[in-house]
Formats: C-alpha cells, sequence, structure tokens
C-alpha cells in the first residue's frame, strides 16, 4: 500500500465509518473531512509563534517526528500525540483536542484544502509525537524565543 494511501487507511480508521469517510473525502471539493479525537490520537494545538519553532526542534532530534497539521499565517500547529494526552496536559494556550472532540483533517495525499495542511503528513503507521518530546520541544523553542526578544 502507498504512503498515502496507507494514512488515508490509518486516518479513516479514527472515524465512526471509516469507509464511509474515505468516499467523503474522495468527494470533498475541499479534500478536508471532520474526525474524531480521543481514538487513535488527541491534538494538541500550539500558537503558530511556538508551533513552527517547536516543530523545528522536533525534526531536529527526531529521524520523524508524528503528523503535525497546520494552517497559513498565524493559524496553530496541531500535533498528533496519544489518546488521553489531551486529558493530561496542562499549558497556557494550548488548546487541546480530545474525546468528544472533532477536528477538520485534510487528505494526506492532496493540497487542495485551503485552511488547514500537513506540515509532517501521517505516514501510515500510527506513529504519534512523543507528549514527554514535545514539551522538551516546546521549552527549548520558547527559550529560544525569549533569547531573541532579549537581543532586541
Amino acid at each position: 500500500m502507498s504512503g498515502a494511501k496507507s494514512a488515508v487507511a490509518w486516518l479513516a480508521s479514527a472515524a465512526p465509518d471509516p469507509e464511509s469517510c474515505r468516499r467523503e473525502w474522495e468527494r470533498s471539493p475541499h479534500g478536508v473531512v471532520l474526525l474524531p479525537a480521543g481514538r487513535s490520537w488527541d491534538v494538541l494545538f500550539l500558537p503558530s509563534r511556538l508551533g513552527r519553532p517547536t516543530l523545528d526542534v522536533l525534526c531536529r532530534v527526531l529521524d520523524r517526528p508524528g503528523p503535525v497539521l497546520g494552517g497559513f499565517g498565524d493559524a496553530p500547529a496541531g500535533f498528533l500525540v496519544p489518546p488521553g494526552t489531551a486529558t493530561r496536559w496542562l499549558g497556557t494556550g494550548i488548546r487541546t483536542a480530545g474525546r468528544g472532540t472533532w477536528i477538520v483533517v485534510p487528505h494526506p495525499g492532496r493540497s487542495s484544502a485551503r485552511s488547514i495542511r500537513w506540515l509532517i503528513p501521517p505516514d501510515g503507521s500510527g506513529t504519534l509525537t512523543d507528549p514527554v518530546l514535545l514539551e522538551l520541544a516546546m521549552h527549548e523553542a520558547a527559550a529560544r524565543l525569549a533569547g531573541r526578544e532579549d537581543e532586541r
């Protein structure tokens, strides 16, 4: 199975009806579907000012971080993390999506969505970002941002 096909299958497995989800993805003119968080993954949304630098740190220390959603401009970055993380996460300015929430998810093999895209697309393996590593990367990114502000 190709990377995009296995990623679609993995993401669709979170839906109540995976086959219906796949069909909707193919028919959607914007290439997006709504999927429930909290089943296969939760999402931590970091503000863009912190999200992109955190992703840079993760990419330096990991061969491949878990999937990351992102928008355009000042949109937050959404890191897919293990289910249950959202209920335990404490962090000012960090929005969470866990059990009982639904998120807009773009097709991993197309870039037709106008408001959301994959910064790191899923590969279908089920790899998620480790919340401990994410927190450490956030601290490093925040420290670098604070250092830049001190230089001004």
